[in-house]
């Protein structure tokens, strides 16, 4: 996400954009770093007003400009007349998620996501995984979106609370999560019924790309498959509603004991 249509004194290597008031709002609400926000001249008025004050109790610096130049600065063309000029992304370590799941004496419940490329996805994803009690979300270094100011915006500001762990390799991440006595559960259309599996105890969910479903090895990897029994005449759900739905069932098995 870096921006190349800044002005040279404005410019700083490695810093990412975040447009929309949502959005940025978010960013300022998780107290996460920002460098300086760019605010369209007299738009200072309901979120944007909000934004400003909270802007201004942090000591961040906030520049006025005109409309047009906001529109090149953007990659999303939906600014809404604010966006942020934050240090690249900070994701969390798997190693110290279990350790906070230990802590807390809790079983992990993380969300593996092999392939999703689509921002709208992504943040939904996070978005449910949050709400859902989730510990985490997994995603690979290559072969997926990253967090981008349309993740966060999709994810209504979950981005910046639930912890993104990014890794290099899948399924090595999994071989460690199996030796941490987490069951790998894979969502895929040949799996069996998910309310027929047994879903208990330390969970990683894995989401797979919509078209391709998940990868040869890391399906491999999967304990077991589970899918979601489709009535009618469509073949799969979106990637983020199969994975709403198959969350929702850990949870639910979750609140009432049963295994």
């Amino acid at each position: 996400m870096k921006h190349k249509n800044m002005h040279k004194h404005e410019k700083v290597e490695d810093e990412n954009l975040f447009e929309g008031r949502n959005a940025v709002l978010e960013l300022l609400n998780a107290e996460k770093t920002i460098h300086r926000l760019f605010i369209k001249d007299g738009e200072a008025q309901g979120s944007l007003k909000v934004i400003f004050a909270k802007a201004k109790e942090r000591g961040i610096p906030v520049t006025f400009c005109p409309k047009d130049k906001l529109d090149k600065m953007s990659e999303t063309g939906k600014h809404q007349g604010v966006i942020a000029l934050c240090p690249p992304f900070e994701y969390a370590s798997l190693t110290q998620v279990l350790r906070d799941c230990a802590a807390k004496s809790e079983e992990p419940f993380l969300i593996i996501l092999d392939k999703i490329f689509d921002p709208h996805n992504f943040g939904a994803i996070i978005r449910t995984a949050m709400a859902a009690g989730a510990h985490g979300v997994i995603i690979p270094k290559r072969r997926s979106v990253g967090i981008t100011s349309a993740v966060v915006r999709a994810s209504a500001g979950a981005a910046g609370h639930l912890p993104i762990i990014r890794v290099s390799n899948i399924s090595q991440a999994m071989d460690a999560m199996k030796k941490s006595g987490i069951w790998m559960v894979g969502a895929e259309t040949d799996g069996e019924i998910i309310y027929d599996a047994p879903l208990s105890g330390p969970i990683a969910l894995i989401i797979g790309n919509e078209s391709e479903g998940l990868s040869r090895l890391v399906k491999e990897k999967c304990d077991f498959l589970v899918s979601i029994p489709m009535i009618g005449s469509l073949a799969s759900l979106n990637a983020s509603v199969a994975a709403g739905v198959a969350m929702y069932e850990v949870v639910r098995r979750r609140m009432y004991g049963l295994r």
